[in-house]
C-alpha cells in the first residue's frame, strides 16, 4: 500500500531527491516537535520518522529526509548479524516507509548507525557478516530510488581490507561522519584555537577515508547539540550564550571544511526532547545561532536575549589572497615562503624561520637604517667594502636582496633580545678555557665582545694581559650562554603565539630556532654591527 501511495504524491518532488536543493553542502537537520518553530520553515532540511511531524515540517515550508534510528534492527551487529535472506523484505517495508515519511518517491534516509566503524581488520567472521550486511542494506534501498546515507559514530579504520568495504560502500551510500565536540572544551581555549581544533579534527578524520579512494562528494560531516552528558554536546556549559557561541563556531567550522574539501552534506543532531537530561530550553537558541550563521535570514539569532559573541568572523581563517599565515595585523606571504625556500630547500623551515620572524618583532624593533649599516659592515668585513662579490654569493646561495636584508634584521633582533636574557656569571675553570682554546682568535671574531680601548680589533685573544682579556672572555660566555637561552625563550613564545596565528587551512609552522645564517653564513653580524 505504501508504494502504491508513493505513485500518488505530489509531482513537484520529481528531479533530486525530495526535492531537495541542489546547493553543496546540503544541511539537514534532526528534527524535534519541540523545535519546529526553528526548522519548520522554507530554507531548511529536516530528518526525521513518522508521518506527522515531517509532515507538519513539510507545511511549514520545509523539505524532509528519513532519519532511520535503528540500523541495528535490520542488519544486527557486529556480534550477532542477522541472517542475509531476511534483508530484502525488511528493506522493502523500510523503504516504503521512509517514504511516507519522507513525503517523496526518492526519499534520503539517514541509517543511525554503523557499530565498530573503528575495528580494525582482519575482522572475525560475526563482523565480516555484520559489514556484508550493510553492504547488502544499502544497496536494497538504492536499488529501490532511495538516497541512503550512513551514520558513522567513531574514527573509521581503514587498512586492509577494512579500505576496500569503504570504496564498496561508497558506490551504493554517502557516509557521513559523527564528530561531537565537548563544548566547554572548545569554549574554553577561545575562538581561535577551539575553531582549528574543529576543523582539523574533521579534516583528520576525513582525509583516512580520502587515502582509501572514497571521494568527497560522497562524505558528511555530523555534529552534536545534545544535552545528556557524557557523549559531547553541550555537557553542561553555562552560561547559555556560551553554548550558542560553540554552535556558532561548530557551524563556521563544519561549513569552512565542506567547502575546502568539497563534502556533500552536513548535518545536526541532538535536538530532541528524549529524557529529562534532553529537555533543554536552551536548545532553541542554539538552533537559532545555529541556522543564523548559514543564513541570517533562517533566524534572528541578533535578537536572542541572551548575550554571546555574535562576530561570525571570530576564529575563522578568511586571510586575503596571497597570505599564508597572519598574527595579528602582520602577515607571512607564500611568496615569502617561497622565495625563502629556495634559499632552505625547504617550504616547511622556511615557514618556520619566517614565524619565528613575527613573533621576534614583537619584542624588538629593528629599522631599516640600522638593517642597512649592519650590511655596510658585512661587505666591508668579508667583501672588501664591494657589493660585487656580496651579490654573488647572494646569488650562489639563491638569496635575493629581500632575503638578506631579512636575515640581516633577524640577527640584530636576536641580538637584541639576548641582551635582555640573563645569563649567569662563568665559573673560572670556563674562563681559563675560553682563553686557552681561543688565545689565536683575534677580538673581532669573539661573538659577544665589544672593542677594548687601545687595542687593535685585529689583536688574538692571548696577547692581551689577564686584566684585559678577562672582560673579554666574560661577556663572550655570558652572550654564549644568552644565545642558548634565546633558542628556549623563542620557542616558549612561538608556543603562545598559536593561539592568535591564522593560517591557509590551518597548516601551521613548526615551532624552532632556524637561523637564516646557517645557509647564509656571511651575513652573521660583525663586531660593531649590532
Amino acid at each position: 500500500m505504501l508504494a502504491a501511495t508513493a505513485a500518488l504524491l505530489a509531482p513537484d518532488v520529481a528531479h533530486t531527491a525530495c526535492g531537495l536543493p541542489d546547493a553543496k553542502p546540503l544541511w539537514v537537520d534532526y528534527g524535534a516537535p519541540e523545535l519546529l518553530e526553528r526548522f519548520g520553515r522554507p530554507g531548511v532540511v529536516v530528518a526525521g520518522a513518522g508521518e506527522a511531524y515531517p509532515s507538519k515540517a513539510r507545511s511549514l515550508g520545509a523539505k524532509t529526509v528519513y532519519w532511520d534510528m535503528y540500523l541495528n534492527t535490520r542488519v544486527g551487529t557486529p556480534s550477532a548479524p542477522v541472517h542475509h535472506d531476511l534483508l530484502p523484505a525488511l528493506a522493502q517495508r523500510v523503504f516504503d516507509f521512509a517514504v511516507l515519511s519522507a513525503g517523496c518517491p526518492d526519499p534520503v534516509i539517514a541509517m543511525n548507525e554503523l557499530f565498530g566503524a573503528s575495528v580494525p581488520t582482519p575482522w572475525t567472521p560475526t563482523t565480516a557478516r555484520y559489514r556484508a550486511n550493510v553492504l547488502e542494506w544499502t544497496r536494497l534501498l538504492k536499488a529501490k530510488g532511495g538516497h541512503p546515507v550512513l551514520l558513522v559514530s567513531s574514527e573509521p579504520y581503514t587498512g586492509g581490507e577494512a579500505g576496500q568495504w569503504w570504496r564498496e560502500l561508497a558506490q551504493f551510500a554517502d557516509i557521513a561522519l559523527e564528530k561531537y565536540f565537548n563544548a566547554p572544551a572548545v569554549h574554553r581555549v577561545g575562538p581561535v584555537l577551539g575553531s582549528r581544533r574543529l576543523r582539523t579534527s574533521m579534516r583528520d578524520s576525513f582525509a583516512k577515508l580520502f587515502a582509501v579512494g572514497v571521494p568527497p562528494a560522497k562524505l558528511g560531516v555530523v555534529l552534536a547539540f545534545q544535552t545528556k552528558r557524557g557523549a559531547g554536546g553541550r555537557e553542561g556549559l553555562e552560561p547559555a550564550g556560551a553554548w550558542f557561541e560553540v554552535a556558532k563556531l561548530q557551524a563556521l567550522a563544519a561549513r569552512q571544511v565542506a567547502r575546502e574539501l568539497g563534502l556533500a552534506h552536513i548535518w545536526s543532531w541532538g535536538w530532541g526532547f528524549f529524557n529529562e537530561e534532553a529537555k533543554d530550553p536552551d536548545k532553541l537558541g542554539a538552533a537559532c545561532v545555529w541556522l543564523w550563521v548559514r543564513d541570517p535570514a533562517l533566524c534572528a539569532a541578533e535578537r536572542l536575549p541572551e548575550r554571546f559573541d555574535r562576530d561570525r568572523r571570530a576564529g575563522q581563517v578568511d586571510l586575503p589572497t596571497g597570505v599564508r599565515c597572519a598574527l595579528g595585523a602582520a602577515t607571512i606571504r607564500t611568496n615569502e615562503v617561497a622565495g625563502l625556500a629556495r634559499v632552505t630547500g625547504d617550504a616547511e623551515l622556511a615557514l618556520t624561520a619566517l614565524y619565528a620572524r613575527l613573533v621576534q618583532q614583537r619584542q624588538a624593533a629593528v629599522g631599516p637604517g640600522g638593517v642597512r649599516a649592519a650590511e655596510r659592515a658585512i661587505v666591508l668585513r668579508r667583501f672588501g667594502g664591494s657589493r660585487t662579490p656580496y651579490l654573488a654569493a647572494l646569488k650562489r646561495a639563491r638569496a635575493t636582496s629581500a632575503v638578506a636584508l631579512g636575515a640581516i634584521a633577524d640577527e640584530l633582533r636576536r641580538e637584541a633580545i639576548q641582551a635582555r636574557l640573563r645569563a649567569p656569571a662563568p665559573a673560572a675553570t670556563e674562563i681559563a678555557e675560553f682563553a686557552a682554546t681561543y688565545a689565536g682568535t683575534q677580538l673581532r671574531d669573539i661573538p659577544g665582545a665589544v672593542s677594548v680601548p687601545g687595542v687593535a680589533p685585529e689583536t688574538p685573544l692571548g696577547l692581551l694581559s689577564e686584566a684585559l682579556a678577562r672582560p673579554v672572555i666574560v661577556r663572550a660566555l655570558r652572550h654564549a650562554a644568552r644565545a642558548g637561552a634565546y633558542d628556549v625563550w623563542s620557542e616558549k613564545q612561538q608556543h603562545a603565539a598559536f593561539g592568535e596565528l591564522r593560517c591557509t587551512r590551518d597548516r601551521l609552522p613548526s615551532v624552532g630556532s632556524v637561523r637564516l645564517t646557517s645557509w647564509l653564513p656571511f651575513l652573521a653580524l660583525v663586531s660593531g654591527s649590532s
